[in-house]
């Protein structure tokens, strides 16, 4: 039985991740492509498609699961539950609403206070086949691409993290400007670039589900002081992060610690 015939309540989280996060794309694809929206106005509608969407489908395939979406008012009963499912319905609105291709949705699952599993969907983007609609979850992990030679520093289009461009300077990089978080810590997973360093301020479902889809394929993820990142907590500011390759990971914590 394929994947998208088998009941939902019968699918490992992963695959209910992955699943899900595919059909939320593919919604979003289909509000954009219906030419009813432009800008801020086609993210909104985006936001609140794919939100009802995963929200609903979270609830009725795992019922004594906790949720916290970027686009539903948060529910305190997430606290004392083990499992919470974490999700961004569209992971980078403003490049959604300018129809380019570097955003995401994220499904993520929170079990005790790690991110475990999780989806991340690149709906603009290609698979190997050249399908539409890449989704990387935490079932798929394989080896790691090659590092390149110069080390790519994936940074946010219109404001690079000054830690980041610190860091990169340190190490003789090249800066490489993306959009959504999502789609920054899949370009590392993908071998695009070696360190997404990121400063500026997040929350917990900007990094739940790439954070749990990183660390399934050996990649390296941490506060920038080094330290875990823990989900489900009472304010899910998340001011930092870190997603690189293993061997990058020591000299980057230094050179952050040391004010590069």
């Amino acid at each position: 039985m394929s994947v998208q015939s088998m009941p939902v309540n019968a699918m490992s989280d992963a695959q209910l991740a992955a699943h899900l996060a595919q059909i939320a794309g593919r919604l979003l694809i289909n509000v954009r492509d219906a030419g009813v929206f432009e800008g801020k106005a086609l993210g909104g509608a985006g936001d609140a498609t794919a939100n009802e969407f995963l929200c609903h489908a979270l609830r009725s395939a795992r019922p004594d699961d906790g949720l916290l979406s970027e686009e539903e008012k948060d529910d305190a009963a997430r606290l004392s539950k083990s499992r919470v499912w974490i999700v961004d319905p569209v992971d980078g609105t403003r490049e959604y609403g300018e129809k380019r291709s570097d955003w995401a949705v994220h499904v993520g699952l929170s079990i005790d206070g790690v991110a475990s599993v999780g989806a991340v969907a690149l709906p603009g983007q290609s698979d190997a086949a050249g399908n539409p609609g890449l989704v990387l979850h935490t079932d798929d992990a394989g080896p790691l691409a090659q590092a390149a030679e110069t080390p790519r520093f994936l940074v946010s289009r219109s404001r690079p993290a000054k830690e980041a461009v610190a860091v990169c300077d340190a190490l003789n990089g090249e800066l490489v400007p993306m959009g959504s978080a999502g789609a920054k810590a899949m370009a590392v997973v993908q071998g695009q670039a070696e360190i997404y360093l990121h400063s500026g301020g997040q929350y917990e479902w900007d990094s739940c589900a790439p954070v749990a889809v990183a660390m399934a394929h050996g990649l390296h993820c941490s506060r920038i002081d080094g330290s875990p990142i823990q989900y489900n907590r009472a304010d899910p500011y998340l001011p930092d992060l870190l997603i690189c390759r293993p061997e990058y990971a020591d000299e980057v914590l230094a050179l952050v610690k040391r004010g590069a």
